[in-house]
């Protein structure tokens, strides 16, 4: 079951719980002990520290969750990308480095017994009755049906991993592959200096911008990317930039936009530098570190702004709890 993204927060009776910033998953308890990804991909062989874990789970359990890697109080996502690796011996010496652990917060089956159209509340109530007898590597995330905790929830949890909340309809049976719940997600404004462009598959158009912000010793880093363009602005923008294109904009020691990787699928990823002076601005809904950690919504052109007041200072990076101090266990 999944769930469909919204900036507002639903109106109704609701249970509400942080959405953490990892892989969703699947844990398959004995006669074979699984861990699948949304898209029924395996995923153990990624985690090899997991299977203890997996088996703490009664035979014919079926647990929904979240796989993540904590880092200095906080769920990591880019560490939990390199847990995907080709090599196992790279895979065995980062099980040991950073270890992933188990977000719990749906059941679909318990010791045989299929829970999927029980009312979200029922599985809720098995859910809590299991976790009390799992122990680290899981975890069980929070839940309450007070909005207004939620809403704090929204705020101060987000410096422990939390990008969002999910909104569940305590009546509703699990619904394979459909947009059920509802995600509320954080959405922030900031204006960006545009680095460069890449081009659009089809040619003759833009693709995306390469964005960027000045750090305190003056250099441009390179922080995210936009892409959500009208098909018919794709070519006036192409050819505005045409004549800014230059040997180079993102700094010589600063963070640049990242070339082909096991994450690109094959996907063509060069890109063209322009001259650094066209500012815009963007929302985007999360950080991950000190760069967008999803592609930004393109706002408005704003020719009135300095670029070199475009900072990172802009950035709000979130105070607040560490992620053990948010989760059960």
């Amino acid at each position: 079951m999944e769930a469909r993204t919204s900036e507002r927060w639903p109106k109704g009776e609701y249970l509400y719980e942080p959405k953490w910033d990892g892989f969703r998953s699947l844990s398959w308890s004995e006669p074979e002990i699984r861990l699948d990804s949304r898209n029924e991909k395996p995923l153990l062989r990624y985690f090899p520290e997991l299977v203890a874990a997996l088996r703490q789970l009664p035979p014919g359990t079926v647990v929904d969750g979240e796989i993540i890697v904590e880092i200095d109080g906080a769920t990591d996502f880019d560490s939990l990308q390199q847990r995907i690796h080709p090599a196992e011996s790279r895979i065995n010496l980062l099980s040991e480095e950073t270890p992933a652990e188990l977000v719990a917060f749906d059941i679909l089956a318990l010791r045989g017994d299929d829970l999927r159209q029980a009312p979200f509340a029922e599985r809720r109530a098995h859910l809590e009755a299991l976790a009390e007898d799992l122990e680290k590597p899981w975890h069980l995330t929070p839940q309450t049906d007070d909005v207004e905790i939620a809403k704090k929830w929204f705020d101060e949890f987000e410096s422990a991993g939390c990008d969002g909340i999910i909104a569940k309809d305590p009546d509703l049976a699990y619904q394979h592959g459909k947009r059920a719940m509802t995600k509320i997600k954080h959405r922030r404004t900031v204006d960006v200096v545009v680095g460069g462009f890449r081009e659009h598959k089809d040619g003759g158009k833009i693709g995306s911008l390469l964005l960027g912000l000045y750090n305190t010793d003056g250099d441009l880093h390179f922080i995210g990317h936009c892409s959500g363009f009208p098909d018919v602005d794709r070519v006036e923008i192409f050819e505005r930039f045409q004549e800014l294109i230059a040997d180079d904009s993102f700094g010589e020691d600063a963070r640049v936009p990242g070339g082909q990787s096991r994450w690109s699928g094959g996907k063509d990823l060069s890109w063209t530098p322009v001259r650094p002076g066209v500012v815009i601005e963007v929302s985007y809904d999360q950080l991950e570190g000190e760069r967008f950690r999803h592609a930004t919504r393109f706002h408005r052109w704003r020719p009135d702004k300095d670029p070199l007041d475009c900072t990172t200072e802009q950035l709000e990076l979130p105070e607040g709890p560490a992620f053990r101090d948010v989760v059960s266990r």
